[in-house]
């Protein structure tokens, strides 16, 4: 467990006024700052990328920084680690640098932050759970620590993933609604492919006929009649994957965070709206090739 001054899903205290070697005279600095406890590190689990992590084995860490990697990129830092930064009229030194932990908002790049150990004015205390116990269990157990010590206030708590993922809530959203309506095209194409294999087999039913009598299987006249539904298939697709591409190569790179669009997404996709067709088509093809050609016949 750790104490900070603000919740690790959403830092909001930001201090500017500091200096170091190399800053531009007229440089308007701002920083994350972040009060942290020394087991902070151990309990979010952050990658030290240089330099230790804070230790109450040393005295002077209490006028040490932990700089993440936006922070050494924006101050212009080429060997953070040692580095005097002046703040407020005293001296801290850099003994660490960390990868940049998303604390803020998802959808930018990380603010340059500064965490060091400070324990006044501290309102968060974050803590994990043991995974092998209850979380009721664990946390009435917290409780009861919590009331012994404070028993004026309420025990209000917040679980921390259940708090970064409001940050995705209108994503989520939109995810659902996209889904809901491919279902609905899906469906509807499907009517009307049906609807339109059904047109195919009533013009083609004397063919079909003939070409029983002549020889032909069930397979190789549901292979006749399909070839043509998964030729305008694949041309679709010709069509549409490249400008899906396009499209949602524009929209992830909206995001400073994301996913990068893979073939195989397309293959997938592209092999799916083939098997839709075939089963669509099948029934249909299927019924016309197991008619008896006496029937589509007797008129002629």
């Amino acid at each position: 467990m750790a104490a900070t001054d603000s919740p690790i899903t959403n830092t909001y205290v930001t201090n500017s006024g500091l200096s170091w070697k190399g800053k531009a005279p007229n440089m308007a600095d701002e920083f994350v700052t972040l009060r942290i406890t020394h087991e902070f590190g151990k309990m979010i689990g952050w990658q030290l990328k240089e330099g230790r992590d804070f230790s109450k084995e040393f005295a002077t860490d209490s006028t040490g920084f932990i700089l993440n990697e936006a922070a050494v990129a924006y101050m212009g830092l080429k060997k953070p680690i040692g580095e005097i930064i002046q703040w407020s009229g005293e001296p801290f030194k850099v003994i660490g640098v960390v990868k940049n932990l998303v604390t803020q908002s998802p959808y930018e790049p990380v603010k340059q932050t500064i965490f060091f150990i400070n324990y006044k004015r501290l309102s968060m205390i974050t803590f994990k759970i043991n995974p092998t116990k209850s979380v009721p269990e664990a946390l009435a157990k917290v409780e009861a620590i919590y009331k012994k010590y404070d028993p004026d206030n309420t025990f209000d708590f917040k679980f921390a993933d259940q708090e970064y993922a409001k940050k995705f809530g209108e994503e989520e959203r939109v995810g659902k609604l996209a889904s809901v309506f491919a279902v609905l095209a899906i469906f509807i194409s499907c009517l009307g492919l049906f609807g339109l294999a059904s047109f195919v087999m009533e013009q083609r039913t004397k063919e079909i006929g003939i070409r029983k009598v002549m020889g032909a299987s069930v397979s190789n006249l549901w292979q006749l009649i399909s070839q043509d539904f998964v030729f305008l298939v694949i041309i679709s697709l010709f069509i549409a994957v490249p400008v899906t591409w396009y499209f949602m190569q524009d929209w992830v790179h909206r995001y400073t965070y994301h996913a990068e669009i893979s073939w195989w997404i397309f293959a997938v996709s592209g092999a799916g709206a083939l098997l839709i067709t075939l089963l669509t088509v099948s029934f249909q093809s299927i019924k016309a090739a197991l008619m008896n050609p006496v029937r589509s016949l007797r008129s002629e």
